[in-house]
């Protein structure tokens, strides 16, 4: 009776390790789903993570109680190696060459001007000393005497700069200062009152490197529903509120995939419009490692983090919202090195990701 017993409850268990595995592959390759069409499905990469860790559960458990039934986890891991390494990447560190370009972007939400109205603002005091060859900003903040600042700080060590919105009031303003002539900047057109990308051409060294940064749909999460989540999270909340407020917080997001869908087809349809140029692509993209919007941009294009980063790469720290939202991609011609996030200056909601291209050698 005992030995049936255990018989049938490795059976339940195994059986409850491969459900988990087939969520987790489904989690894992969500960005496949169209978020128009199939919305729930695209917006599983979010519990990803979560069903990583229960599989890793079950290894724990079998290695305990029955190792031979391991292989079923370790599987698991296997076939889920792809999605796994996109979100939490292990690259050994390589050695920085010389001539490698340093590129950062970096979500400044206006500098925190509010608070720091001087020329010992901690965020263009950290730019300054950062020293990159090509910074892109997003929210670097439209009011006067904010652009006063940041071009009195950041032009001296940052010789070309541009900036530009949207045809929209409302819109972000983005910008680039750069060590390199700025050729030309065109606007991506699409429908949006706040959200915007630019394509800068630059000259570096003779070739022409196309680089867009971009701001691309924000989810609209209000300080309240930040602090729900928060709430949520610490199980503070009681269940019928909590559920209220998920539905909420999932709605939201989900209307942001929609928005964010033709976003992205309009900077991909630029991507292809100069391919066979060398280019970088980064900025807020508002969606994380898993999602339909990554995958999309990164389609022809390298991720960098995923190229030479390690770890989680948490860009967005706020309110418990811990998420990789900021990316740099580029095209096949350069090799990344030391992918980082650096989450030492948090005056921002968002960590800089900083990374450092070097041309191939040519084949």
């Amino acid at each position: 009776m005992i030995k049936q017993l255990k018989k049938l409850t490795v059976q339940l268990v195994s059986g409850a390790n491969i459900a988990t595995i087939l969520i987790m592959l489904l989690a894992g390759f969500s960005d496949h789903f169209d978020p128009i069409c199939h919305p729930n499905l695209a917006l599983l990469g979010l519990a990803f993570p979560v069903f990583v860790l229960i599989n890793l559960g079950f290894l724990v458990f079998w290695l305990i109680f029955k190792p031979r039934r391991a292989i079923i986890p370790i599987l698991g891991f296997v076939c889920g190696y792809s999605p796994i390494r996109r979100y939490l990447p292990l690259n050994v560190g390589r050695e920085i060459p010389e001539n490698a370009i340093k590129i950062i972007t970096y979500n400044v939400n206006h500098i925190a001007y509010d608070r720091f109205k001087t020329a010992d603002n901690p965020i263009l005091q950290y730019l300054v000393k950062q020293k990159a060859d090509i910074l892109c900003m997003q929210e670097s903040g439209y009011k006067m005497e904010l652009r006063q600042l940041t071009d009195s700080l950041l032009l001296p060590f940052y010789p070309y700069h541009e900036t530009m919105r949207s045809h929209s009031n409302e819109s972000d303003l983005l910008a680039i200062y750069t060590r390199y002539p700025i050729l030309k900047k065109e606007l991506i057109e699409y429908e949006s009152k706040g959200n915007v990308s630019v394509a800068f051409h630059l000259l570096v060294d003779g070739d022409t490197v196309v680089v867009v940064n971009n701001h691309l749909q924000s989810i609209g999460y209000t300080e309240s529903d930040k602090d729900a989540f928060n709430q949520i999270i610490k199980g503070e909340t009681n269940k019928e509120l909590a559920e209220v407020e998920s539905r909420k917080i999932v709605d939201k997001y989900q209307k942001a995939m929609v928005q964010r869908y033709p976003q992205v087809d309009s900077v991909l349809n630029y991507i292809d419009k100069y391919a066979g140029y060398s280019m970088i692509v980064c900025g807020d993209f508002n969606d994380g490692p898993i999602s339909y919007t990554r995958r999309m941009l990164s389609r022809n294009l390298v991720d960098c983090f995923v190229e030479s980063g390690t770890g989680l790469g948490i860009t967005y720290h706020k309110k418990r919202f811990y998420v990789r939202i900021d990316h740099i991609l580029c095209s096949e011609d350069w090799m990344p090195y030391k992918c980082v996030v650096d989450n030492e200056i948090k005056e921002s909601d968002h960590y800089p990701v900083i990374c450092w291209l070097k041309k191939r050698p040519n084949p």
